[in-house]
């Protein structure tokens, strides 16, 4: 049953009856929820959920459905930008799993848990306590201590919020040592009174965030007068005169009962178990390709006749159960069930209007920090499974498990069939004091076209490794959640004869403006940042217009500055390897970052946002984030050559203008937490590189534009120059004015609608009425993929690129299909 009511009696009935419980809210209420007596002196009640995979077996569609929906609600909530860079933390025991749900259908964001295990090694990051819980101390032990120092909505889940005073507890320890702006509290109930309610409003307007709240359903639950010395005396009389059901008098003999076999699950190495240390996208990746592997053998090890299954996990150890549990489900034709051990008491009464009907004890069996004590497993006794599967991790594989009078003994005194399949403890190594020594920067000509002294690449290679995918299967992924941009590539086209004919005639046309911005922006460096700056480019579209900053420097100053080309990700930051390297090599003062062009601003902000996340982190101070970029048509920076919006020739071709560099690459299984970035070297496009032939033509013109540049700059010095963001604000309009409502799918100017016909899957080009030889070769990348160029009289930039925002391959242009250029 999906419901909390079978055969018209609602499983709570038993309590209200006699204790004068009364769940007041929807029928969606009793739905979920049934009603069982604590053995607890704090709290005579217990809202027993039907759908959170805890106390009553369910469907594991069901309880991963409950929780995805939620997740996919909060990421409604927040917008796409904001859910991007969200954290969520889940409570231990009870929600541990939910949590992880949640994390799925929020998106690729990272997850932790709070827990009751203390591990040796590991420093708490914050603590906080649950007031009316049996057990209270919750400890938080990220591998990564920088996993809550984030400045993106923290999403708290937990199974009910009744008072509030536990999400109140954690915000405010995490609050005073990493101050946010947003939380969101995710529960399946929200059972507050308008008190409690009030309570948690005046807290956040007293720190000054917004707390918002989903929840899968609300009501109240109204408690007489006298209600916990009532339910003590009920519990304590029912006890004494009706033992548990199912609870048996004796103990049962060694090997009675039915048959233990144990499953090799073969689980990855070193993907964690859970979240008790953090759970990161790259993990949730691993697990999703094991899963169909793991499930098989545990298939092959039911018996041939089971039609009724129960997958049992082990208190906080919730979700790898539940995912096991779901693919049972899908590859067998048993009805599979899933459950959760755990440390609550709770009264079981064989009554269909009671929501625990059955209870075994047995002694705890994972060494738990609080001493030995009694352990619970509910409704699994007389619920008819032909077989249990329990899964433990290893640290709760112990010899209490295979006691007498433990768990396994006591599943087997029910059930012809036992399986146990253990899972590895996940333990963090050691953190190391200080990181290992980083690698010198890659230099052409083993790494890029680019000739040595030009630029240093501050990246790891990863040449011989299968990145690329097609530009479908990578929009689908990102744009459903399943993947991250910077996971994979899009596939290096070759040129086609006719767009490097058009390549040739833009440069042709543009190389004296080009020359004419390089000089106005790095005479604006030399004037304001550093008389010897460290030129650091975003790689790759910096790195061209690094690459001329650093010959107009030369040619106009007989300066050779250091140039370095470095990742940064949307969503991700910057790679902070690279800046630890930069600044134990340069005063980072002097460091000055470099980009090709603004679109909207999200990489200034991202800058931004990750300087200041670095320093947080006990990195290095002094790095100014203030990009510097050859052209500035959103008006996000200070310093810019221009704020025109023309074509830059870099931005027409892939690799092949940019030293024969791929994009980077940040994935969990290539790139450690103490490599660079990764991108890819592609020599075999070396008959197609234009890299050095582009900065060539551009930089022959830069004596013709010397005069140019020395007036341009007096006129920049002493302008306006505050950027005003007016880019961003018409992103903004444009994504509702199409009913996108995701800026990230809007790409404004010339460059980034370049990138879009050539790495995305487009929807529609916007073109500025008249705006002539510019847009020649998007016109022809617009034809090429059968996307149409819709002309608007009034548009802030030259042209705007619009991704297909519902995308599912097939939903490409005309003909559905990418084109080779």
């Amino acid at each position: 049953m999906n419901k909390a009511v079978h055969d018209g009696i609602w499983s709570g009935t038993w309590v209200a009856e006699r204790l004068g419980v009364e769940l007041v809210g929807g029928d969606e209420l009793t739905g979920l929820l049934g009603l069982a007596l604590r053995r607890n002196p704090k709290r005579a009640h217990l809202l027993v959920s039907h759908v959170l995979g805890k106390h009553v077996p369910q469907s594991p569609s069901v309880v991963y459905g409950h929780g995805l929906a939620l997740g996919r609600r909060v990421r409604d909530l927040l917008g796409e930008r904001e859910a991007a860079s969200a954290v969520v933390l889940g409570y231990a025991e009870t929600a541990t799993g939910l949590g992880h749900c949640v994390a799925d259908g929020l998106g690729p964001v990272p997850y932790l848990h709070s827990t009751r295990r203390p591990v040796p090694g590991v420093r708490p990051a914050g603590g906080f306590e649950e007031s009316h819980s049996h057990a209270t101390s919750h400890l938080l032990l990220p591998e990564d201590p920088a996993l809550l120092a984030t400045s993106g909505p923290l999403v708290l889940v937990d199974d009910e919020f009744s008072t509030g005073s536990t999400v109140l507890n954690t915000i405010r320890d995490l609050h005073a040592r990493h101050p946010r702006k947003r939380y969101v509290v995710v529960a399946l109930v929200d059972m507050r009174s308008p008190a409690d309610t009030a309570r948690l409003d005046d807290f956040a307007r007293g720190i000054g965030a917004r707390v918002d709240l989903v929840a899968a359903a609300s009501g109240t639950v109204r408690l007489p007068e006298g209600v916990l010395d009532k339910g003590r005396e009920l519990v304590a009389r029912y006890e004494r005169t009706a033992p548990a059901p199912s609870e048996p008098a004796t103990q049962p003999a060694p090997g009675a009962g039915g048959r233990v076999t144990r499953v090799a699950l073969h689980w990855p190495p070193g993907l964690p178990d859970g979240a008790r240390h953090g759970f990161t996208p790259a993990h949730r990746d691993r697990l999703e390709r094991a899963l169909p592997g793991m499930a098989a053998r545990l298939a092959q090890a039911l018996p041939a006749h089971a039609r009724r299954v129960l997958v049992l996990g082990c208190e906080e150890l919730m979700y790898a159960p539940l995912r096991l549990a779901r693919e049972l489900e899908r590859i067998t034709g048993a009805e599979v069930r899933t459950s959760t051990t755990t440390r609550s008491p709770v009264l079981a009464v064989d009554d269909p209007g009671y929501a625990i009907r059955s209870r075994l004890v047995f002694p705890a069996h994972d060494d738990p920090a609080d001493g030995p004590g009694e352990r619970y497993a509910y409704n699994v006794a007389g619920a008819g499974f032909d077989a249990v599967l329990l899964v433990v991790d290893s640290a709760a594989d112990t010899p209490h498990l295979h006691a007498p009078e433990g768990l396994l003994a006591r599943l087997a005194a029910h059930t012809p069939h036992v399986l146990l399949a253990v899972v590895p403890s996940y333990v963090p190594a050691p953190r190391q004091e200080s990181p290992p020594m980083l690698p010198e920067p890659l230099r052409g000509p083993a790494f890029s076209s680019y000739a040595p002294e030009e630029v240093g690449w501050l990246l790891q290679d990863l040449s011989e490794v299968t990145l690329e995918a097609p530009t479908e299967e990578r929009e689908e992924a990102i744009q459903s959640g399943g993947a991250h941009y910077a996971e994979s590539l899009p596939v290096e086209y070759q040129p086609s004869a006719q767009y490097q004919e058009l390549f040739h005639a833009a440069l042709g046309a543009s190389a004296d403006r080009i020359a004419r911005a390089v000089g106005a922006v790095t005479e604006l460096v030399l004037a304001e940042r550093s008389p010897r700056p460290v030129l650091v480019s975003l790689a790759r579209a910096g790195t061209p217009v690094g690459v001329l900053m650093r010959r107009w420097a030369a040619f106009r100053h007989g300066l050779e500055l250091p140039h370095y080309a470095v990742s940064i990700v949307r969503g991700r930051g910057i790679d902070a390897n690279a800046l630890r390297w930069l600044a134990a090599h340069h005063d980072p003062a002097d460091v000055v970052f470099v980009d090709g062009w603004t679109g909207k601003g999200a990489i200034t902000r991202e800058l931004a946002d990750a300087i200041a996340q670095f320093e947080q982190e006990g990195g290095a101070a002094g790095f100014d984030p203030e990009i510097a970029v050859l052209a500035d048509p959103g008006a996000c920076v200070r310093t810019y050559g221009t704020r025109e919006d023309f074509l830059i020739p870099s931005a027409c071709l892939n690799s092949t203008v940019s030293g024969l560099i791929s994009r980077t690459v940040l994935r969990a299984d290539l790139v450690g937490p103490h490599d660079f970035h990764g991108a890819k070297f592609y020599r075999e496009l070396a008959g197609a590189d234009l890299s050095n032939a582009f900065l060539d033509t551009v930089a022959a013109r830069f004596p013709e534009a010397a005069d140019a540049v020395e007036v341009s700059v007096k006129e920049l010095l002493a302008g306006d120059r505050a950027p005003t963001w007016a880019g961003w604000a018409a992103v903004e309009r444009i994504s509702e004015e199409y009913g996108i409502h995701d800026v990230n799918l809007v790409k404004p100017g010339v460059g980034e609608t370049t990138r879009v016909l050539l790495r995305r899957v487009p929807w529609k080009i916007l073109a500025r009425a008249g705006a002539g030889a510019d847009l020649d070769h998007v016109r022809l990348l617009a034809e090429q993929r059968g996307v149409p160029v819709e002309e608007v009289a009034e548009l802030p930039y030259t042209c705007v690129g619009l991704i297909h925002p519902r995308y599912t391959r097939g939903a490409t242009g005309a003909d559905g299909k990418a084109v080779a250029l």
